[in-house]
Order: C-alpha cells, then sequence, then structure tokens
C-alpha cells in the first residue's frame, strides 16, 4: 500500500512537535509512523491517573486525538492544517499501570474533512478503547 503521507514525517518530528504541550507534559510518545498508521502510547502514572487508580479516560481521549490530529496533519497537503471537529471514545477496559498504546489509521481522508479510527491497548495487547475522531481541513491563507 503506498503510503498517505504528503509532508515529511518522522518519529523524531512527530514527538518534537509535543514538546512543551499537552503531550509531554502526560508522557505521549509516538513509537512508529507506517505507510498509513502512526502509534503512540501514554504512561499509565501518577500523572495519568484519576482518583481510583485508573487511566483517566480524558487521557485516552488525549491520547486519540493527539494521534488522528498528526495523522491528519501530515497526511495533508504542504501549508494545509487540520483540527478536531468531533471525538468520541469507548472505554473497554481498565488500566491500572504500564502502558496504553494506540494507533491511528484512516478511515476517510477527504479535502475539508478527515475520520481517523484510533485504538488503544495495554501491555497485554487487550483493548482499552477504541476512539473515532472527525478533523477540518484548513486550507492555506492567502
Amino acid at each position: 500500500m503506498p503510503h498517505i503521507w504528503k509532508k515529511p514525517i518522522t518519529v523524531e518530528l512527530a514527538n518534537r512537535s509535543g514538546e512543551n504541550t499537552a503531550l509531554s507534559h502526560l508522557g505521549i510518545e509516538i513509537l512508529e509512523v507506517g505507510d498509513d498508521f502512526i502509534t503512540g502510547r501514554v504512561p499509565v502514572d501518577e500523572r495519568t491517573r484519576q482518583p481510583f487508580g485508573l487511566l483517566h479516560g480524558g487521557v485516552s481521549v488525549v491520547l486519540a486525538e493527539s494521534l488522528g490530529s498528526l495523522g491528519a496533519y501530515y497526511s495533508a497537503p504542504e501549508g494545509w492544517a487540520a483540527v478536531g471537529l468531533d471525538i468520541n471514545a469507548n472505554h473497554i477496559r481498565a488500566a491500572r499501570s504500564g502502558w496504553v498504546t494506540g494507533t491511528a489509521r484512516p478511515v476517510h481522508i477527504g479535502k475539508t474533512t478527515q475520520v481517523w479510527s484510533i485504538e488503544m491497548v495495554n501491555d497485554a495487547g487487550e483493548l482499552t478503547c477504541v476512539s473515532r475522531i472527525t478533523m477540518a481541513m484548513l486550507a492555506p491563507r492567502e
């Protein structure tokens, strides 16, 4: 399958874009960029747990939105930007420790919108959350 990326993308570039943002604050790391996917992970630790010791559901959504947003941005032509329009998440299984790893894949890459599906798993490979994000694609300003 040919790759979907229209801008140069590497793991290093993607991680650099998260410096001094919510991503770095939460410990989110980009791990892999494939021809049609991007993978990242978040630690389950004192930064990301809710008061009952589980990974906060909102942190799963931050991971999902971050991966989908990176995918949308890098799969758009040079000069284009991407902003989130809608996101949903279904929390399937709790995580108390380790890492939760998410993989984002495009469902639809259009000129004005993109839809990305993100599946998150724990260290045992068990599904913890599924999410879908719709992105608005913004043309370069004249």
